[in-house]
């Protein structure tokens, strides 16, 4: 059975606005199956596995990475559109690929190519997610990209909401499929959204206790956290130490995604009784975001973005190696935008046959695509007289 029994204001089969280029509908799978399942089997998915959140992807095998922190993302966003009758398939799609279009070394990757493609049509990590299912996966004989539908681009372009400033790329591809960058997303979008904010809370907490960054005492006055700890104690059984303490720290964290992923439901479902929604369209078109936390929760959530930037992501530990990351991805971008015959195979003869804007573009995408181990490895080769080229 293809579908599922949705809610009026959730996205529908029959109202969806398919793809740029049209395809024969799948007989066993709807058309956000489909889309999910190339997000899967794309490049840029698998190498999500070796890209990282805070640390950088040798510091440890057991920190979250890319990939694991979007099948995170895709979990409780499936179990929250459960819950309001949202098509699952769509939300899990659009989880799954909202992290594709990252550089490596987390923020400090994005950053560096921020810095170097200032001037030159800039770069952000929503506009690359576009540009890679739409232009750069080149896996079918008809089209470059994934041609997912315009339900997941969509959701993809309004990851935070609508788009006044459109980048550069998202506005050309805008012009040929329109995406209504100024409306809200679907319901089913604001979801993986939110989604995003509830997973990076549990386990950038989770990390940050297990790396030593951050400390039990330290979260038992933050606000949701500190009680979630307190009841996690409570019931704790183990009486080894380590073992105790390793259960302790999963209790509270569990806690604190069903608290945060409860609270984001029961609001959001007040939201729909007062808005009554009739249509996905609806929901595009209503003067706020459907999808949202009470204040109450949006106050804690606040306090603990504030915590964690100061004792973990501001961490001395973590601002060296974001410091030496930021610097490796500058140098790897200025050798190869002034040098491209430097470039592999592929790459080097498009970035030698355009112009410099062009060519820029193609490095921006070229590093985008790196994991953490292959940039560290490229910097050594362009860097160091002892490395193989």
């Amino acid at each position: 059975m293809i579908g599922q029994d949705v809610a009026p204001y959730a996205v529908r089969k029959e109202q969806g606005r398919g793809r740029l280029y049209a395809e024969p509908e799948a007989p066993t799978r709807s058309p956000w199956q489909r889309d999910r399942d190339r997000v899967l089997h794309s490049a840029g998915f698998r190498t999500l596995q070796y890209k990282t959140q805070v640390f950088i992807n040798h510091e440890g095998d057991f920190f979250r990475t890319r990939l694991t922190h979007s099948l995170e993302v895709a979990q409780i966003a499936r179990s929250i559109a459960r819950q309001l009758r949202l098509d699952e398939d769509l939300t899990e799609a659009l989880a799954l690929a909202h992290d594709l279009g990252h550089t490596p070394f987390g923020h400090a990757g994005e950053d560096a190519l921020k810095q170097t493609m200032e001037g030159w049509g800039g770069f952000d990590h929503n506009t690359q997610s576009i540009r890679l299912v739409t232009l750069l996966e080149g896996r079918y004989n008809d089209f470059d990209g994934l041609n997912l539908t315009w339900e997941t681009l969509e959701g993809l372009a309004k990851h935070n909401g609508p788009v006044k400033e459109p980048s550069p790329y998202l506005a050309e591809y805008d012009e040929k499929h329109h995406l209504a960058l100024h409306s809200f997303a679907s319901a089913e979008a604001q979801v993986a959204a939110l989604s995003d904010d509830i997973a990076y809370h549990g386990h950038d907490l989770d990390d940050g206790l297990r790396a030593g960054l951050l400390h039990m005492e330290d979260i038992e006055s933050l606000p949701l956290v500190g009680d979630a700890l307190k009841r996690a104690r409570a019931g704790a059984k183990a009486t080894e130490k380590f073992d105790r303490e390793r259960r302790i720290r999963h209790e509270t964290v569990r806690q604190v995604i069903n608290a945060l992923a409860s609270d984001l439901t029961d609001q959001t479902r007040r939201n729909l009784e007062a808005l009554k929604p009739r249509s996905a369209d609806d929901v595009r078109n209503a003067p706020y975001p459907v999808v949202s936390f009470s204040l109450a929760m949006r106050s804690a959530n606040a306090a603990i973005r504030e915590f964690l930037y100061a004792k973990m992501y501001r961490h001395w530990r973590v601002q060296r190696m974001t410091r030496k990351a930021r610097l490796a991805t500058v140098e790897i971008f200025d050798v190869l935008a002034n040098e491209p015959a430097l470039l592999p195979d592929g790459w080097r003869v498009r970035a030698m046959s355009c112009d410099e804007v062009t060519r820029r573009r193609i490095v921006a995408d070229y590093i985008a695509g790196m994991t953490d181990r292959f940039a560290m490895e490229e910097h050594r080769r362009l860097t160091e007289l002892s490395a193989l080229g």
